[in-house]
């Protein structure tokens, strides 16, 4: 367009080439989104005003006595703070070398006729419903694998410090956190593993090329180019899969045990943020039950808003000292 032409003229332009429209459509679809969240935030603290008014800040505090009582109308909300953070923490651990190694062979070493049938079953094992993954735990996984595992970490409950970890006996069901956290590693290692795998197939051939061509070895090359170059994108994954484990509630509340007690062993049955609300939601008949189990989901909802802060400040710090 020309220098000098009126507003009116301009306006008609936009309007004749489509843009204002465009603008529009794509505005109100960003602003539906910001409404949301921040419907759901209200609506939260809102529902969770009488458990707020009642307890304050005890409701969440670790030293405070964990009492969860809805006959008694007393609850105390860390036991399950501390069986999500646990839990999602175990199984990032975990899972994140399995999956950064699953991503590197697809992206760096399978020959073209393993890497798509791999490529498939990385992708159906995050299309699992969770209740799948709930009902194998128990039949199958927590006696064959968690159950042996629990025993074997026993006696590290006699160590001063982390002996509170791991104070047993491991129940022979294999319902305990530690189940919980090994089966939320299988749930995560797909996210981690096929968004990792799309980072690293975006870096540029050249990069690879180059550092061959000065003489670095395969290993150097991945090692030492392409994790650094891809390293915002794959702490992109590695915060997409924790946000699945912290917030993960059907197979968790099949296999975690259901417990508010336990202390802080992982070998005792626990709760998450998550199984507390699906386990006792329906139930709850009081308002102050009911008020409590909101304001959990406010925590968990604040929790997870926090991680995708940090997230996107690391991804775009990382990103400028790079550059």
């Amino acid at each position: 367009m020309k220098q000098g032409i009126t507003w009116r003229q301009k306006l008609a332009y936009y309007f004749k080439h489509g843009d204002i429209l465009w603008w529009t459509l794509l505005t109100l679809s960003a602003g539906i989104a910001v409404v949301l969240v921040l419907w759901i935030a209200w609506q939260l603290w809102v529902q969770s005003a009488a458990s707020r008014h009642a307890f304050g800040w005890d409701f969440i505090w670790p030293w405070v006595e964990p009492i969860w009582n809805p006959a008694l109308e007393k609850f105390q909300a860390w036991p399950a703070i501390y069986g999500s953070l646990v839990t999602a923490l175990i199984a990032l651990v975990i899972a994140v070398p399995l999956a950064l190694g699953i991503a590197i062979f697809l992206s760096e070493l399978a020959p073209p006729w393993l890497r798509a049938p791999l490529n498939y079953m990385v992708e159906m094992l995050a299309a699992i419903p969770s209740v799948v993954y709930g009902l194998w735990g128990i039949y199958v996984f927590l006696p064959l694998v968690v159950v042996p595992i629990g025993k074997a970490l026993e006696p590290l409950g006699n160590l001063p410090g982390i002996g509170i970890f791991f104070q047993g006996p491991m129940p022979s069901s294999g319902f305990t956190r530690l189940g919980a956290a090994l089966v939320l590693v299988i749930m995560i290692l797909p996210t981690i593993a096929a968004v990792s795998r799309d980072v690293l197939q975006a870096i540029p051939r050249s990069q690879r090329e180059a550092a061959l061509a000065l003489g670095a070895t395969q290993w150097e090359t991945v090692w030492k180019v392409l994790l650094p170059y891809g390293q915002s994108g794959i702490l992109g994954a590695i915060i997409l899969g924790f946000g699945r484990a912290i917030g993960e509630t059907m197979a968790v509340t099949m296999v975690i045990g259901n417990s508010a007690g336990g202390g802080y062993s992982i070998l005792r049955p626990g709760y998450t943020m998550a199984s507390i609300i699906a386990n006792e939601f329906a139930e709850a008949v009081s308002e102050m039950h009911t008020s409590a189990l909101m304001e959990i989901g406010l925590v968990l909802f604040v929790i997870t808003l926090l991680l995708n802060a940090i997230a996107r400040w690391l991804v775009v710090n990382r990103t400028i000292k790079r550059a």
